[in-house]
């Protein structure tokens, strides 16, 4: 899977999931703040993680990952590796 295929299926969750408007999903946004993220929604977002992308992310892996292109390259290391 290539990385803008990665972007258009997270955004895309991200977007229906977690009722944020795609224009505020930047690459150097915060990704906590910027979707209100609470411990709850972190549950939620590793569930979507395994059923898109086929791996489970662990609280550790989050630690790192604080903008969505942070997160993107995640996933894309992830998938790809």
């Amino acid at each position: 899977m290539d990385y803008s295929q990665i972007v258009t299926i997270t955004k895309g969750f991200l977007v229906d999931e977690f009722e944020v408007e795609e224009d505020v999903i930047e690459d150097e946004a915060n990704l906590v703040q910027t979707l209100e993220l609470d411990s709850l929604d972190f549950v939620d977002l590793v569930v979507i993680i395994e059923s898109k992308f086929g791996f489970k992310p662990t609280g550790e892996d989050f630690k790192e990952i604080t903008t969505f292109k942070k997160f993107y390259d995640y996933i894309n290391l992830k998938v790809n590796h």
